[in-house]
């Protein structure tokens, strides 16, 4: 599970949208790939947030990038892209944006929106870091992965109850045929006592 990208997108409906805030980790490629990824999630970003109607939530996958996007739309005309790998949970993706949006909303004035790099917003590589692992940033995943957990030891302890039911059982035969073959041989005994027995 991997996070390459997280952006803020200034995204008017008629007009083409602005990356006013984005970070991003580009570690897992080569140090020659990492311009033109840079590039590519650029203008991957861009584009979902150009073709995300407004109030809107969508996830476009182009070959192993997933972009989840959520356009709010609204006075303020924000979107925020998120791209991962495959395996990144659709959930805390949108919960993350979720989040930034209202982060960015509530810092940055609106009036700052037509001169992208006069913003500063540290926030987005702060959530980027954070979120790379989605159990530990969503509070839900984390009950989850605590609650398989724990399941995985009960039925490791199950398994050896049943195991353990399983060995008593089996003395409890071997005792009832020791028991039914002591009283054999008590009796077997008995006859062969009673015929050497001197009056």
């Amino acid at each position: 599970m991997k996070v390459y990208s997280l952006s803020v997108v200034y995204a008017p409906p008629s007009s083409p949208s602005v990356i006013l805030t984005s970070a991003s980790d580009l570690s897992s490629f080569s140090f020659y790939q990492r311009g033109s990824v840079g590039e590519f999630l650029t203008f991957f970003s861009k584009t979902v947030a150009e073709r995300t109607a407004q109030g809107q939530r969508q996830s476009v996958q182009e070959n192993s990038y997933v972009a989840h996007a959520y356009n709010r739309g609204g006075a303020e005309q924000l979107a925020a892209i998120i791209v991962t790998d495959q395996e990144y949970p659709v959930r805390p993706a949108f919960s993350l944006l979720t989040k930034i949006l209202d982060d960015f909303t509530t810092k940055v004035p609106q009036s700052s929106y037509s001169n992208p790099g006069s913003i500063n917003f540290p926030d987005v590589q702060t959530y980027l870091t954070k979120y790379q692992d989605p159990r530990q940033a969503d509070a839900i995943m984390r009950v989850q992965q605590e609650l398989d957990e724990t399941k995985i030891v009960l039925h490791k302890t199950i398994e050896s109850v049943l195991q353990r039911g399983e060995k008593l059982d089996n003395l409890v035969e071997r005792s009832n045929a020791l028991s039914a073959q002591s009283k054999m041989f008590y009796k077997t005994a008995k006859k062969q006592n009673s015929c050497c027995v001197i009056m």
